[in-house]
């Protein structure tokens, strides 16, 4: 396009459009803050200096950064639409995300990664993709369809797709596996997730080509992938409280090749907490220079990803910013997107939200649950238990004595002890997973949700089976959601019409609504924090150590099935 009006005014020959004056200028490439205005012609950066006309935004004194930037995120955990999650989070000064749709994909195959881009298109947030490459995560888990190369080409053929999303399946990248690794070389900008990799394998996943990672859970993990030239993506998501224990690499090493990224934040975290500003605010809290944080949260993610026109304000850069109120709240007062006033004082303005098409919904196919769908099985000696780590998407690998009733392994509220068990939804073959799991405290009723990473079947957890199956039937009969249930009745639900993981509501209904359901099972004993996406999490076969799917317990680490009895 023509940029000899953005030149004009750069050269003081033309007035801007926009004028952000009076301004502290946050320097991303030195680390400076800059006293002047900043012009704004057609939707970028003209300049810093002194500029009169154009619409004006008098800053007061106040600091001037770039939008903010999530470098890896999946839009689908925050169960809103695209434009309901661009509402809230241009609000918090973010104006670009880089996410990974495969929540979506997994539902509805390739043509739902299509679809999410589409419904993100005219938002006041960029939205670039990565083509998923793990889609199932890995063939231990039953998604609607796997993605191959051919429909990742595709969606990269995008003008918003900008390279390979997260390869999850690190295991069969190490061992060498060819069809992993055809994955890999579609794109030269390739994603990574490795949680707990490190020495040789580290090595051997790194040299596949693979340039960031956002699953280190402590510095020393993250301190040696950095050294071996990855991206190190800090994360704060609601069931992955990362950022605190990665901060001492920032201390002890600096901000380089370290990024922010939120990965998967359910609506309460994003509405109470934030976004992106919340992890700025709690870097600065943990003695972190205010500097620091903002080039993690701008600069850092735009080069991570090759967004060479985003993350600094600078000339020819999109006019992408937020005034600060101070660089302790991160409070954005008025955000700027594409040369354009999109939010003021913590609200977005309006915006056109594209409609959603009828082919998204309807996407529970799951056959009736069978009488016995929950059994365990017979007596054993020990049986294996997927030990919940709070506040981490890891997972331990225990082993006990089991609780019997009439010779079968039951749950045991006493022991903390409940049924899980993923039910596959996309093709009602009627396959059913089932273990133990210990960490909920649940002590009476169950709770389930489609929502379900990756393969996002449903999964359900429970202290008696009439309550799994009441809370099972009724997520059939919604097309997917949340339900809770006790005694064999359901108490509550949160419909997700959306490929059974979004709702089409307002975020604060979808809010209000989740809490109820917290309340509910607050009730029946559970204490633990984001119960719900802890419980999705619980299915995902590639983050150790030990799950459950569709088709039984997985040994992440292993790659295999295995069985209930030790």
């Amino acid at each position: 396009m023509s940029r000899a009006h953005l030149l004009a005014v750069a050269r003081g020959d033309a007035e801007p459009d926009l004028v952000v004056a009076g301004a502290r200028v946050f320097g991303a490439f030195t680390r400076e803050w800059l006293d002047g205005d900043v012009a704004v012609a057609d939707g970028r950066i003209a300049g810093i200096g002194r500029y009169d006309g154009g619409e004006r935004i008098d800053a007061g004194g106040r600091f001037l950064v770039p939008g903010l930037i999530d470098a890896h995120v999946h839009v689908e955990s925050s169960k809103l639409l695209p434009a309901e999650f661009a509402r809230v989070v241009v609000a918090r000064g973010t104006t670009a995300v880089v996410c990974d749709p495969h929540e979506i994909a997994n539902v509805l195959g390739a043509p739902g990664a299509h679809w999410l881009l589409e419904a993100s298109e005219g938002l006041p947030l960029r939205v670039y993709a990565m083509a998923p490459s793990c889609v199932p995560a890995s063939a231990l888990e039953s998604p609607r369809g796997a993605l191959g190369p051919a429909e990742m080409a595709a969606i990269l053929r995008h003008e918003r797709a900008i390279g390979v999303a997260e390869v999850m399946d690190f295991p069969s990248v190490i061992a060498g596996d060819p069809a992993v690794l055809e994955k890999v070389a579609l794109h030269g900008h390739v994603d990574g997730h490795a949680p707990g990799v490190t020495g040789p394998a580290l090595d051997a996943y790194a040299a596949a080509g693979i340039r960031s990672d956002h699953e280190a859970t402590t510095w020393e993990e993250a301190l040696e992938k950095r050294r071996r030239g990855l991206w190190v993506l800090l994360r704060e998501a609601s069931n992955a409280r990362n950022l605190v224990a990665l901060l001492e690499l920032v201390r002890r090493h600096g901000a380089e090749r370290c990024a922010f990224c939120t990965d998967d934040r359910e609506p309460d975290m994003l509405v109470r907490e934030g976004h992106i500003d919340a992890m700025c605010r709690q870097a600065v809290v943990e003695g972190i220079a205010p500097e620091d944080a903002l080039l993690m949260a701008t600069l850092h993610p735009a080069l991570c990803h090759g967004l060479a026109e985003l993350g600094a304000i600078a000339p020819g850069f999109h006019a992408d910013m937020v005034v600060l109120e101070d660089l302790e709240s991160f409070r954005a007062a008025v955000v700027i997107a594409g040369g354009a006033v999109a939010a003021r004082d913590g609200r977005a303005l309006p915006f056109d939200a594209p409609p959603v098409p009828e082919w998204v919904r309807d996407s529970v196919n799951a056959a009736p649950v069978a009488p016995d769908a929950f059994d365990l099985g017979g007596a054993s000696e020990r049986v294996r238990v997927i030990e919940i780590v709070p506040g981490q998407l890891i997972t331990g690998a225990g082993q006990e004595r089991p609780t019997l009733r009439d010779g079968r392994v039951v749950a045991d509220a006493g022991r903390d002890l409940a049924k899980l068990a993923v039910v596959e939804r996309h093709h009602a073959t009627g396959r059913v997973g089932a273990g133990l799991v210990r960490g909920f405290g649940l002590r009476s009723g169950a709770f389930a949700s489609t929502v379900a990473h990756d393969a996002h079947n449903v999964v359900a957890v429970g202290a008696d089976d009439a309550s799994m199956t009441a809370c099972v039937r009724r997520l059939v009969e919604l097309g997917g959601g949340i339900a809770v249930a006790d005694g064999g009745e359901l108490r509550g639900e949160l419909a997700l019409p959306v490929a059974g993981l979004l709702s089409e509501e307002p975020a604060e209904a979808v809010v209000e609504r989740l809490d109820e359901l917290v309340a509910l099972l607050r009730e029946q004993g559970v204490r633990i924090d984001a119960p719900f996406m802890t419980l999705s999490f619980l299915a995902l076969s590639v983050i150790p150590d030990l799950k459950l799917t569709d088709r039984g317990l997985v040994d992440v680490v292993a790659a295999r099935v295995v069985t209930l009895a030790v």
